[in-house]
């Protein structure tokens, strides 16, 4: 059902495409006539060109893990209580971003600040296409500002690292060996009432063989943090084997490097109003908007320039 839903909305968006363009075409023919004017052929040319590349833009997800859900993992790096501040700031953005977009979004887990923020978070992302959207995240995130955490009001440098998922589903068998799995079970933080905080239901599980731990505090049910553990532990492997199978492990790795000055993928300079993305030139002064949760531009100008340099390395 979520295939043919997936395919029922390119088709309509392919029909939305063909008819902006005969109503293009009817505006130009009229004005040609002399029954209508330039506004309305520029205004019927400007429906076109977005419907073209909105259609455009689908067509850049168009891989098999695209369409997966996804796991959003945010950690503090160098800037100490500044920068568990802004990896709160960033956990709120990919929020409203997904609120505003109908994506369903809940927490999986964090880990609190000494002073305040998140050292990390870690949002799961149900949706249409919800990998294939943020896979352009990954990597490290700069934030410039004066901070409030500063007694003498001076600016601040701070940096967070994000990494994307696929979220593994029924469609893709991973098995794992039980005996590889190494168990921790810890006590909640944060809200959740007297359940939450006296009983240990949230879980760590280190995956041996391969080394990659994976936590959840998502639940009240030990057993259903344990589910849902496995889950993100299997979207970690999986995310570990198409990088072997898409001969890309060396790209994907570039995006995350050490947290701190050079490495960042977009800049978010509060003070001069400015949030860069470096790898695409893309950049706006509606900071505010862009914290809120306006991340689809950003999205948008990553994934089309992801297919514009693939086209540029194949010829």
């Amino acid at each position: 059902m979520r295939e043919l839903r997936t395919l029922e909305k390119r088709v309509a968006h392919f029909n939305e495409l063909q008819t902006a363009v005969d109503d293009a075409e009817l505006e130009a023919e009229l004005f040609r006539e002399g029954d209508s004017d330039e506004l309305s052929v520029a205004n019927a040319y400007k429906n076109a060109l977005a419907a073209l590349e909105e259609v455009e833009f689908r067509s850049t997800l168009n891989k098999p893990e695209d369409a997966l859900y996804c796991i959003l993992e945010i950690n503090a790096g160098a800037g100490g209580t500044e920068a568990c501040d802004w990896t709160q700031m960033l956990g709120r953005m990919y929020k409203m971003w997904a609120d505003k977009n109908d994506y369903k979004i809940s927490e999986l887990y964090r880990q609190e600040g000494d002073a305040a923020g998140y050292k990390s978070i870690g949002y799961e992302i149900i949706g249409e296409n919800a990998y294939g959207m943020l896979r352009g995240e990954n990597g490290i995130h700069r934030l410039v500002r004066v901070s409030p955490f500063n007694s003498q009001g001076k600016r601040m440098t701070s940096f967070s690292s994000v990494f994307v998922h696929p979220m593994v589903d029924d469609t893709i068998e991973i098995n794992i060996n039980p005996a590889d799995l190494d168990w921790d079970t810890f006590r909640s933080s944060g809200a959740g009432g007297q359940h939450v905080n006296k009983t240990e239901s949230a879980v760590r599980c280190r995956h041996l063989p391969s080394g990659i731990v994976v936590e959840c505090q998502q639940e009240r049910s030990q057993h259903l943090n344990r589910e849902k553990a496995i889950k993100m532990l299997k979207s970690k492997l999986y995310e570990q084997e198409l990088e072997r199978q898409l001969e890309a492990k060396d790209k994907v790795e570039a995006t995350k490097k050490k947290n701190e000055w050079g490495s960042q993928i977009r800049s978010y300079v509060l003070d001069d109003r400015r949030v860069k993305d470096h790898r695409t030139g893309y950049q706006t002064s509606q900071t505010d908007m862009v914290l809120n949760g306006d991340l689809t531009p950003f999205l948008k100008a990553y994934l089309m320039n992801e297919t514009v340099g693939a086209e540029n390395e194949s010829e």
